[in-house]
């Protein structure tokens, strides 16, 4: 029988269609670069949610496997962090970062797609790169989620501290805590998967969009304030 920690991620992919259709009707109203990633952010992470739970409704797949390391493990936070690359650095670095990124990520997922598999006689049929038989094919992903990590967690935290001396920006201090520990917990449950323990990411990447989702809306409703 499955875990019933394992249907979370139905939850999350549920709420991240919420999430999408939230942020994407301000893109519409703002047209800016930053809120354009971030609603492909939330979007290729409900991606990833969707891969996990075709998982455990379907049964386990290769073609679903490599889709969900492809949104999970390659794109993950990037977009997100790519939205607050633009939102706080200058349009040159945000503009080359993505063109070297996105070509990163296009050659790590043509190289994930051609990898065969090596499957153990024990393997659970759990969504897990280590079967990967291209074992540096798992390599590409630390580069980019550090540099995911450095911009939208970095990046949360510089404007929390940013703001936490203006009294008038109190809301915005809040807002930006709450994204920099959402942005932190997916990332936590995906060193917990590299060490076998897949379920941890569901509860985290669920956690984790909630309260990007709640520091999102203080600091839009704070915006419109002004």
């Amino acid at each position: 029988m499955n875990n019933s920690i394992e249907y979370i991620p139905i939850l999350t992919t549920l709420f991240s269609v919420y999430f999408v259709r939230e942020i994407y009707k301000h893109y519409q109203k703002r047209k800016t670069k930053y809120l354009l990633w971030w609603t492909i952010g939330v979007f290729t992470f409900g991606l990833g949610t969707l891969s996990e739970s075709l998982n455990v409704l379907f049964g386990w797949s290769e073609v679903n496997l490599k889709f969900w390391y492809i949104m999970g493990a390659l794109l993950g936070g990037f977009p997100l962090a790519q939205g607050s690359v633009y939102l706080l650095m200058n349009k040159k670095f945000a503009n080359s970062s993505s063109w070297f990124f996105i070509s990163l990520i296009a050659l790590a997922s043509f190289c994930i797609i051609l990898t065969p598999l090596s499957i153990p006689d024990s393997y659970d049929y759990k969504l897990t790169g280590a079967i990967f038989e291209w074992k540096w094919v798992r390599y590409f992903s630390p580069l980019i989620n550090i540099y995911a990590f450095i911009f939208l967690v970095g990046g949360a935290i510089y404007s929390a501290i940013k703001y936490y001396r203006q009294l008038d920006k109190e809301a915005r201090f809040k807002g930006n805590v709450f994204i920099a520990i959402g942005g932190l917990l997916p990332g936590i449950g995906g060193a917990f998967t590299r060490m076998g323990h897949v379920n941890v990411l569901f509860v985290t990447e669920l956690i984790g969009l909630i309260l990007i989702f709640v520091g999102y809306q203080i600091i839009k409703m704070d915006r419109h304030k002004v």
